[in-house]
């Protein structure tokens, strides 16, 4: 498939699908937590849908999770002109066994395909693999950028607990190396869950900005990009609590001997080569994160379409005083950096 540049309007890198049906299991045993769909009342003039984990409501969803003209008709106005699709992270089913995984992962892969076909060029997708099997993963990520033509990856925050900075994640990351494979990480499953006060939402408003912080500075920890330097790898929710916890990483490394023998780079020249999606909801801590980890490295995300995203992200970047190269950056031309989309600047 051949991409072409953003010549106008901005490109959301986090938005997901679900697709309106989920599959059968194919094997003699249906795991526990093999998800499924079943019709909901339909709310606002959209179709709904629950999704059913465990036999229990996960979420409920509408139509705009997996129709594509549905999904087209909104992006204008939200000053989008191309939307990177990956699927709802509750989906990504590191706890089932791997062939099960493989299965079910294979199906959204095709689905998200589908919806990207299905768009006239609106729309990219990210693929899921099953990172709790690497040789698995491996082979569904090339399957899926090179027969599928999805253009990146999408990973949790932890695989079972399991933070992707560990090492034994190391050979995937090499992969997604070799292949020029971009990789967006999404908050799932997070700890500090029973630290929390109050209904279930706080997991998505306060946990998941913890969770994929953590998730972030792992990777630093880890020195992963020193291992992989042409690795492009990205965080949702502006990268969650990486912003305020990396001048206590910084310190650290510079007073403790074993984390100076541990961090091969400065946490901070390491965080400066990821990359973040700007769903942070205030014009003034997008400021900050622009200031802690330069305007290359935002793009824009909207969470895209559950209740709880960011409606006009575009306009959310204009209205944050940055000056025309800074917006111009966050609207498009880091996307195009991350998505390895030819840049807009070099087609006038």
């Amino acid at each position: 498939m051949k991409l072409q540049p953003c010549a106008c309007g901005g490109i959301d890198v986090h938005a997901h699908v679900v697709p309106e049906r989920l599959p059968d299991y194919l094997g003699a045993h249906m795991p526990a937590l093999w998800p499924s769909s079943v019709e909901a009342p339909a709310q606002g003039g959209l179709c709904h849908r629950h999704v059913m984990i465990a036999g229990r409501q996960y979420r409920t969803i509408s139509e705009k999770c997996w129709s594509t003209p549905r999904r087209l008709a909104d992006l204008p106005g939200m000053g989008l002109k191309h939307q990177v699709i990956s699927p709802m992270p509750e989906l990504l089913s590191y706890w089932l066994a791997p062939a099960d995984a493989q299965q079910l992962l294979r199906y959204l892969n095709e689905q998200t395909a589908a919806m990207v076909a299905d768009s006239e060029g609106a729309l990219l997708g990210l693929a899921a693999v099953p990172l709790q099997d690497i040789d698995l993963a491996i082979a569904e990520l090339r399957h899926a950028v090179q027969a599928l033509g999805l253009v990146g990856v999408e990973l949790g925050s932890n695989v079972n607990g399991v933070p992707i900075g560990d090492p034994r994640f190391l050979p995937f990351f090499q992969a997604c190396e070799a292949l020029d494979v971009p990789v967006f990480v999404h908050a799932l499953k997070p700890t500090g869950m029973d630290r929390l006060v109050g209904p279930a939402p706080l997991q998505q408003v306060l946990a998941y900005p913890s969770d994929v912080g953590l998730a972030a500075a792992s990777v630093i920890t880890a020195n992963l990009l020193l291992a992989c330097p042409r690795l492009r790898i990205g965080f949702s929710h502006g990268g969650g609590t990486l912003a305020m916890l990396l001048p206590r990483l910084q310190q650290g490394w510079q007073v403790f001997p074993a984390l100076r023998e541990q961090l091969q780079a400065s946490p901070v020249e390491q965080a400066r080569r990821l990359f973040f999606d700007t769903l942070v909801f205030d014009e003034a801590t997008l400021r900050h994160l622009v200031e802690r980890f330069g305007a290359s490295q935002l793009m824009l995300g909207s969470d895209y379409p559950f209740a709880f995203h960011e409606r006009a992200p575009a306009e959310r970047v204009a209205a944050a005083g940055f000056d025309a190269a800074t917006v111009s950056a966050l609207l498009h031309g880091n996307a195009e950096r991350f998505l390895g989309l030819p840049h807009t600047e070099t087609q006038r």
